[in-house]
């Protein structure tokens, strides 16, 4: 009886011993990792299956948590991740947990979907040149990684033609017609197709309009004057017409109508301009409107205030219409852009700067877009620029910096559609060189020949021969040198004459006669006239207010000049609400209706219907008012 015992003891402890064993056959799995992590994928590409791997106990499921980018799934079974992504995803950490009766593990994974695609941001710009001389097509565009390039010439691929730009080899006239765009690829399946350029290749270029008529907008008993500037082989001629038909006698570059009625309201003036090859161009028209009453001549009238106050500003009239106002101070840097409607008589606020800045530059391009260069931020000069583009409302850097940094300088808008920038100081002094941004390439380069005196709050003006006259300035002490820059040869050289008055902060506007009214800048009230013909300067009418620096000129469709605000002369100087007209046809200055308040540092833009916008500045404190003036 007790062997019998003893052995039902050890059968019990054998069967409790052999269930233990059994449960600790399932083991835990552990070290769960999969092969390809971190993982990038891209959209609309399926994606290799992404295995999993462990160490201990089979697994009986896998969950991941968050849910997978959209496309992509887990097999609950085997843990692989497979799928065709369907939509961009950032790059996102996911825990995959990896279970068993016994316990579980969990793997941490990175995944990204990337866009493949290629954004075309810049077209290929058709041309027209000369027979013999070379063509360059550019692009520009966006995407995933490195972007290879294809050019075709009539939609055949081009050897050898693999850049974001293509320069053709010197044409033959059998060129002309010919149609020139690029395929854009990426090693990831993205790929875009510029629209076709075409080249034009003629024996002779025709003239250049480099000021079109502008619109107008005058009161019933008055007459308007539309002008053009333009540039060409020999001795220009002009013809100009109202509503297409050739208007008789009307063959200088401005035109002046007889005294207006209400039936010539909407009105289309436009000119055609033509060389002494025979080849011409025809400019773009300009409406008029005739106002029943114009409330008074020589108004100045409140509109919508600026959004922010700001004085060193600049304001550029966009090909829209718009005016964009950008930076300034106003005790602190401006990073801040805003535009101004004339339809609405409101300011709206649009992109930020990427770099606050004052006393820099701004410029409209032949591509719509606003060129901001320079200027002092946080105290420093800056060598950096940026392009405003109308369409996007955004601000985005150029390809490169100045090769100087630069404030108080000035820029020119070039016929070939390159800007000029000219001296200005920097924190080491005044700038002595000059340099070019070229809109094709983003890219800033020196000019051959430097400027002869370096010199900032001077003047810039593209005269009608194409070469720009820099005008005074201040280096230790007002200037009255000039020079001309001369785009043919990328020099500057010396003038015949020099300002009868060293002027610094003064104000040069090209007249419709080909002329430039220097004014202001000095304790003199005594305007010039550069004459581009003699190369010489010559005393004009005399200010009725002297404007010793920071006052605006604006250029009217009439082909008077406003002359509006700034300080006076003296201890303590003036500062200054009045206004006056200067009259290029009798060479004197007649005053007009004052401003609202006075004002100094602002800006006066000649809109599309021939009021003036007069925004900002500083007056007893910084401004945020405007005001127009018609």
């Amino acid at each position: 009886m007790r062997v019998l015992v003893r052995g039902l003891s050890l059968l019990v402890l054998g069967l409790a011993l052999l269930g233990l064993g059994c449960k600790d056959l399932v083991e835990a799995p552990t070290a769960l990792t999969y092969g390809t992590n971190p993982a990038t994928y891209y959209l609309a590409q399926a994606i290799a299956s992404n295995s999993p791997s462990h160490t201990g106990g089979a697994i009986d499921s896998y969950a991941v948590s968050p849910t997978l980018p959209t496309g992509l799934s887990l097999d609950p079974k085997t843990g692989i991740i497979t799928g065709t992504p369907a939509a961009a995803a950032a790059a996102t950490t996911y825990t995959v947990t990896a279970t068993n009766t016994a316990g579980s593990t969990t793997a941490s994974l990175s995944i990204e979907v990337l866009d493949p695609s290629i954004t075309i941001t810049t077209q290929p710009a058709s041309q027209t040149i000369l027979v013999g001389a070379t063509a360059t097509f550019s692009v520009t565009a966006t995407g995933t990684g490195t972007l290879s390039y294809q050019w075709l010439k009539n939609s055949v691929a081009i050897t050898g033609a693999n850049s974001a730009s293509y320069t053709t080899p010197a044409t033959l006239l059998a060129d002309s017609g010919s149609t020139f765009s690029v395929h854009i690829s990426n090693a990831y399946g993205g790929s875009a197709t510029s629209i076709s350029a075409t080249l034009t290749v003629t024996a002779s270029l025709p003239p250049t309009i480099t000021t079109q008529p502008s619109n107008q907008s005058v009161s019933v008993g008055q007459t308007a004057t539309f002008s053009v500037i333009a540039t060409g082989q020999g001795t220009l001629t002009y013809q100009w017409k109202k509503d297409g038909v050739d208007i008789s006698g009307a063959t200088s570059a401005s035109y002046t109508t007889p005294v207006l009625v209400l039936a010539d309201n909407a009105s289309t003036y436009s000119v055609k301009v033509s060389d002494s090859t025979s080849a011409s161009v025809t400019s773009t028209s300009a409406t008029l409107t005739v106002l029943a009453s114009s409330g008074g001549p020589g108004t100045f009238i409140a509109t919508d205030n600026l959004n922010d106050y700001r004085a060193y500003h600049t304001a550029t009239l966009l090909s829209n219409g718009k005016v964009l106002v950008v930076g300034g101070y106003n005790g602190s840097y401006m990073p801040v852009a805003e535009l101004y409607d004339p339809a609405t008589g409101l300011f709206t606020a649009t992109g930020s700067l990427i770099n606050p800045r004052y006393s820099h530059t701004a410029t409209l391009l032949t591509n719509g877009k606003v060129l901001i260069m320079g200027g002092t931020n946080f105290g420093a000069v800056s060598n950096s620029a940026e392009l405003y583009d109308p369409a996007t409302g955004l601000f985005t850097a150029t390809t490169g910096n100045l090769l100087t940094a630069r404030a108080d300088h000035t820029a020119t808008l070039l016929p070939s559609g390159k800007v000029l920038l000219v001296s200005g100081r920097s924190q080491a002094g005044y700038v002595s060189t000059a340099e070019l941004y070229d809109p094709t390439t983003g890219l800033f380069t020196t000019t051959t020949g430097a400027p002869l005196a370096s010199r900032a709050t001077h003047t810039a003006t593209l005269l009608g021969t194409g070469k720009v006259l820099i005008a005074g300035g201040f280096r230790a002490s007002n200037l009255n040198t000039a020079e001309l820059y001369d785009p043919g040869t990328n020099a500057f050289t010396a003038i015949t004459g020099t300002l009868s008055t060293p002027r610094a902060y003064h104000t040069a506007t090209l007249l419709s006669n080909g002329q430039v009214l220097v004014v202001g800048g000095a304790a003199s009230a005594v305007a010039e006239l550069y004459n581009p013909t003699l190369g010489t300067f010559s005393d004009t009418g005399t200010l009725l207010q002297a404007r010793d620096h920071w006052h605006a000129a604006a250029l009217l469709p009439s082909g008077l000049v406003l002359i509006t605000g700034g300080i006076g002369p003296g201890s303590p100087a003036p500062l200054l609400a009045s206004a006056e007209l200067y009259d290029p046809a009798t060479g004197h200055f007649a005053s007009t209706g004052s401003m609202t308040t006075v004002r100094e540092l602002h800006t006066a833009t000649t809109l599309p219907n021939g009021k003036v916008l007069v925004a900002g500045g500083s007056g007893f404190g910084y401004l945020n008012t405007a005001e127009i003036y018609y």
